[in-house]
């Protein structure tokens, strides 16, 4: 009787933060490169009122047979809460500085660099984004809506800030990856290659906001020490499997609605279930009180 009232608060808890993880969902539906979220459940431990038994045997043979566990759970629990990472519906802008991935990789981000541009690895925080909305600083590089630097490989062959000088006359981004403006004086030039970090386990990585992923070591880097160490470790678009760049367009949220409304009445059913095996139980428990009068 009181296990069931225990029961059902661990699942209202549940389908509780289930409708967190949804709500959340929902609010994000338009946010360019979100990954929706997912929430799964487990059984709580159970309490044994007796254990199995094997087969009574006598004589080798079995004169009575076996009898299995009796047992009573105790309500459910959180599993997990996964980051979908699943590709979501490409927007066409046409605005040459808004950019979406097709295929696997994720947009690397960095928050300073050296006198010289280039960036320095392990001396600085790396993050790592899909949402491709991009911008040109007062200095002319690429940044996000957060001031992070886009990276790539530059001149030299190092990582560092891409930036496209205040005369340039037009600019242009190539499915590799390749960053090119035309000069007034030299013509096209290039000023870097994007580069993008391809990882076997995207949903390790830690969600930081602002669009934006922090390494784990849950996120299964495709290098030999499970860190970025050097430019290498990072691929070119289009090349070792990483993905294509797409000018002009935006991967937009890959929140169904229809799925999360659906999901949404699931959760608020099994809340509401749940509250009646607490009532129940109350209504039980009252009438154990009344034998006394």
């Amino acid at each position: 009787m009181l296990r069931s009232m225990y029961a059902g608060i661990s699942g209202m808890n549940g389908f509780q933060t289930k409708l967190d993880v949804i709500g959340n969902n929902i609010a994000n539906v338009n946010t360019s490169g979100y990954k929706k979220g997912r929430v799964t459940f487990q059984d709580m431990m159970s309490q044994s009122l007796s254990g199995a038994e094997g087969p009574v045997m006598q004589g080798g043979n079995a004169i009575r047979g076996g009898v299995n566990p009796s047992q009573v759970g105790l309500g459910s629990q959180v599993g997990s809460i996964d980051n979908i990472h699943t590709v979501g519906n490409r927007q066409t802008t046409n605005r040459a500085l808004d950019l979406a991935l097709e295929g696997d990789g994720m947009f690397v981000l960095g928050e300073d660099a050296n006198a010289d541009g280039n960036f320095t690895f392990g001396g600085n925080e790396m993050t790592f984004t899909r949402a491709g909305n991009f911008y040109l600083d007062d200095d002319g590089y690429v940044v996000n809506p957060d001031g992070k630097y886009l990276l790539g490989e530059v001149d030299g062959g190092g990582l560092g800030k891409i930036q496209i000088p205040e005369d340039a006359e037009s600019f242009s981004i190539q499915g590799t990856g390749e960053v090119t403006y035309v000069d007034p004086e030299d013509g096209a030039t290039t000023a870097g290659t994007i580069r993008l970090a391809k990882f076997s386990n995207p949903g390790g990585l830690q969600k930081l906001g602002a669009n934006t992923y922090q390494l784990t070591a849950n996120a299964g880097v495709y290098t030999d020490d499970g860190n970025f160490d050097s430019i290498d470790d990072l691929v070119i678009p289009g090349q070792d499997g990483g993905a294509s760049v797409v000018s002009g367009a935006l991967e937009m949220s890959n929140v169904d609605l229809a799925e999360e409304f659906t999901e949404m009445i699931t959760a608020q059913r099994g809340f509401q279930a749940n509250t009646r095996i607490i009532t129940t139980s109350d209504e039980i428990l009252q009438e154990l009180v009344n034998l006394k009068r």
